[in-house]
């Protein structure tokens, strides 16, 4: 078996590994995405199946208000003493010269749980670690946070002693090990002790295509008695771009039953509009940051190497003692909303899916008018993330508004300023209409659009539902309607993919981390609470779709770009 990178392709990202047993699992960050924190399993390292999303109830997890790219950055998981230790990061302030934040423990005896109400650890600084040593004794690893405008606010990694009797850390004790290199903004630790020697992985760079992973070591836990590899750094894409995976860096080391060794980081695959450089811009990651896994060798020095080449590889061998795993292939998704609960790959903004936002199960998904897509505190939508670079996605809908302030449709959504939607509305002369709006750019909460807005189509009165489907073709997407599910109209405009990246919005401002997704919505905010209906939703891959094969269902010449 040969690994295919990336293993958890679409915003999966920071990932942390471990393997208990004969079972490998990855934790990756979530955000400001409810549920918080996802874990997938393998025998493999080839195959991934999404086990468990931990951070479930606002007992677990409150983000209400949180920031765009705030909430939960960098998990770490990790095995002892027969249980499961989660550390967690909730970032309350994303821009400025704070990083407000709270990190927390929750533990269990199984992936599946019941996980522990979370214990507040402390604040320090986020991508927080828990090193377990061979004598007993726990260590919190971490980025350390400084405010201070004449400091660089990537003030190294601390480390400090926990103590299990009191289930707290013991501040007496904390200590930069380690103040990274010339590169700067060193971030994303994690500890091992290999061969008697202590061998800590940082990433540094920043998680854009300057990106790298190094790694140091030392004989003890000392202040600043870390030293790095020759030959570094570890994992770096900032040297290769023409390699298909980019921005390659902060992840985690794991050991095979039979002694082999292997690396998952992060990783994006950014593509190009026809008009621009292959290298710069590097181009454009809709699909997010997602997760990689690379084989590592050790050279005659003792220090890890990643085989191929810093760069690394898209194909990897597969362990020698790798066990097959069965999961589906590819992430396509069929819902009919038949149970009262979620499916798994379903995704609120913050907060869980409660009846304040609707209800599903018996075939519908109803959901409940609230604020624009533009909130971050009072939001009714479910989405999934983009998997792939070619699909199709599609629902159908029964709304009735009462006015331009209510809305429910199909969405394409990145974040608060930056998304798209086809949705149902009303006109001002008082007909029900199809508009298609887009969000993006410019102020801090975007500029809106509106392009249907001198010809919108009317819905004829006798209509009750309304299909809507999003065609997704890599660097560009585009809505149709219908009004019976076979026969489909094009609304005419096309949308750059490239908007719902974090390379295009961390062009204007701050630093953002997530990745593309699909939705459902409803909007109301005229504070009457209009409900639609949602009978079904799909969201079908497209495998090696290629823009030249002739099977798009509609000409560029019929459409406008925007």
């Amino acid at each position: 078996m040969q690994i295919q990178n990336p293993v958890l392709p679409g915003f999966n990202s920071d990932p942390s590994i471990i393997r208990v047993g004969d079972t490998y699992y990855i934790a990756t960050s979530t955000f400001e995405w409810f549920p918080g924190v996802r874990i997938h399993a393998s025998k493999d390292l080839v195959h991934w199946n999404l086990v468990k999303n931990v951070l479930n109830t606002t007992q677990m997890l409150d983000m209400k208000g949180n920031p765009s790219s705030g909430g939960i950055w960098a998990p770490d998981l990790s095995y002892a003493d027969g249980k499961f230790w989660l550390i967690f990061t909730d970032v309350k302030i994303t821009d400025g010269n704070f990083k407000d934040m709270k990190n927390y423990l929750t533990t269990s005896e199984t992936i599946e749980g019941p996980w522990s109400e979370p214990l507040l650890v402390n604040g320090v600084g986020f991508d927080a670690s828990l090193f377990h040593d061979d004598d007993g004794r726990k260590y919190l690893v971490q980025q350390t946070w400084d405010h201070r405008e004449y400091h660089h606010p990537f003030d190294g990694i601390t480390l400090t002693e926990f103590n299990t009797e009191n289930m707290k850390l013991k501040p007496e004790t904390a200590r930069t090990i380690f103040g990274g290199t010339e590169v700067k903004l060193v971030e994303g630790p994690h500890l091992y002790k290999i061969n008697d020697e202590y061998f800590l992985f940082t990433a540094e760079g920043g998680t854009i295509f300057t990106h790298q992973e190094v790694v140091s070591r030392s004989k003890s836990l000392e202040a600043m008695s870390f030293v790095v590899e020759p030959k570094g750094p570890f994992v770096t894409n900032f040297d290769t771009p023409n390699a298909y995976l980019q921005k390659q860096g902060h992840g985690a080391l794991v050991s095979t039953p039979g002694g082999e060794w292997y690396y998952a980081s992060l990783s994006a695959r950014p593509w190009h509009h026809e008009q621009e450089s292959a290298n710069d811009p590097r181009g454009w990651s809709t699909l997010g940051r997602e997760t990689s896994i690379q084989k590592v060798v050790w050279d005659d020095d003792g220090w890890p190497r990643i085989v191929g080449g810093h760069g690394g590889q898209t194909l990897v061998a597969a362990p020698e003692d790798a066990i097959l795993t069965e999961a589906p292939s590819d992430h396509s998704q069929h819902d009919e909303f038949n149970t009262d609960k979620l499916d798994s790959n379903w995704n609120t903004l913050r907060v869980p899916f409660t009846e304040k936002m609707g209800v599903t199960g018996h075939g519908k998904l109803t959901l409940i008018g609230q604020g624009s897509l533009a909130n971050t505190f009072d939001l009714s939508l479910i989405a999934r993330r983009w998997q792939a670079f070619y699909f199709d996605a599609e629902t159908k809908v029964k709304f009735q508004p009462y006015s331009y302030q209510a809305m429910a449709g199909l969405t394409n959504y990145y974040n608060h300023s930056h998304w798209s939607w086809v949705f149902v509305t009303k006109n001002d002369d008082g007909q029900n209409v199809i508009e298609v709006g887009e969000n993006k750019g410019g102020l801090r909460n975007g500029t809106y659009t509106s392009y249907l807005r001198d010809n919108a189509p009317i819905i004829p009165d006798d209509t009750e539902y309304v299909y809507f489907k999003s065609e997704n073709r890599k660097s560009f997407y585009t809505y149709f309607y219908s009004f019976d599910g076979a026969h489909w109209i094009t609304t005419g405009v096309i949308l750059d993919a490239a908007v719902l990246s974090d390379d295009y919005v961390v062009g204007e401002y701050g630093g953002f981390f997530t990745g593309a997704f699909i939705g459902l919505a409803a909007v109301d905010y005229s504070g009457y609470k209009s409900t639609a209906e949602f009978d079904y939703f799909d969201y079908k891959e497209l495998g090696d779709f290629k823009e030249t094969d002739g099977s798009f269902s509609w000409r560029k010449s019929e459409l406008r770009f925007y």
